[in-house]
């Protein structure tokens, strides 16, 4: 039986793959194209624009493995959009990937059950994203519902991991080369995902006191998630694991 601490660690990866694969997928990339959008502005004014029509500066302080510069320049070169769109377009298209990777998944309308009151009640402090996205309303189907919600998970784990980042004094260009990463990007080596948050070449090679602290923070993170699955039983935390290990493989 699944404690919320290993439960947190099981699902972290399938919650990234599932909650977070429809930023880069088709029809994402058909809304850029429908509404001359480059992919980094809807990327940030659709993921970030439940924060409001703000100062980039706003949206640099939750999108933290970013470039200052980088997370100004695509957010205000997507000002021509507003962010209440912006964010409508995006969930649609939260919406339709679920529907189309997982709309004969049937253990969605049961995952989305189980996901729920994890949402609901989570604390939202230190995640600013995670608190937007759950003000966002749940659609009716099953496979979309059930995607939003893995979004909004995943959307909790990442502020919880930048907090915890930046608390132990790691720089996220570090954080991005110290470690290899997971879904939603697929398996990417560090440097990879170092060129994916656009910092400059060339990079540093991670010290093995580096790739320690950062597999700290990575302890660190899983011991914040815990408590919010402390909501399921230990039954239910076993079915939610399961379900997603089917959901991925799906």
């Amino acid at each position: 039986m699944a404690d919320p601490q290993s439960t947190a660690i099981q699902v972290k990866i399938p919650i990234g793959k599932l909650g977070g694969g429809f930023m880069l997928s088709r029809e994402v990339k058909t809304l850029c194209e429908e509404h001359g959008l480059g992919p980094r502005e809807m990327y940030f004014r659709g993921r970030c624009g439940v924060l409001g029509e703000c100062d980039a500066d706003v949206v640099a302080s939750v999108a933290v493995f970013f470039p200052l510069a980088h997370v100004r320049e695509s957010w205000d070169g997507g000002r021509k959009m507003p962010v209440e769109q912006a964010v409508e377009l995006y969930t649609a298209a939260c919406h339709a990937w679920g529907r189309r990777r997982l709309g004969d998944f049937d253990g969605c309308a049961r995952l989305a059950e189980l996901l729920e009151p994890v949402v609901e009640r989570a604390s939202p402090i230190g995640a600013p994203l995670f608190a937007g996205w759950r003000a966002v309303p749940l659609p009716d189907d099953a496979p979309a519902r059930a995607t939003q919600l893995l979004h909004v998970v995943r959307e909790l784990r990442g502020g919880l991991h930048a907090n915890a980042v930046l608390a132990a004094g790691v720089h996220p260009l570090d954080a991005a080369l110290a470690t290899d990463h997971d879904p939603p990007f697929g398996h990417s080596t560090g440097e990879a995902m170092a060129r994916f948050f656009t910092w400059p070449e060339p990079y540093p090679a991670p010290s093995p006191e580096l790739v320690a602290l950062r597999a700290e923070v990575e302890a660190v993170t899983d011991r914040l998630m815990a408590p919010v699955f402390s909501v399921l039983n230990a039954a239910e935390s076993d079915e939610l694991i399961r379900l997603l290990r089917l959901g991925h493989a799906h």
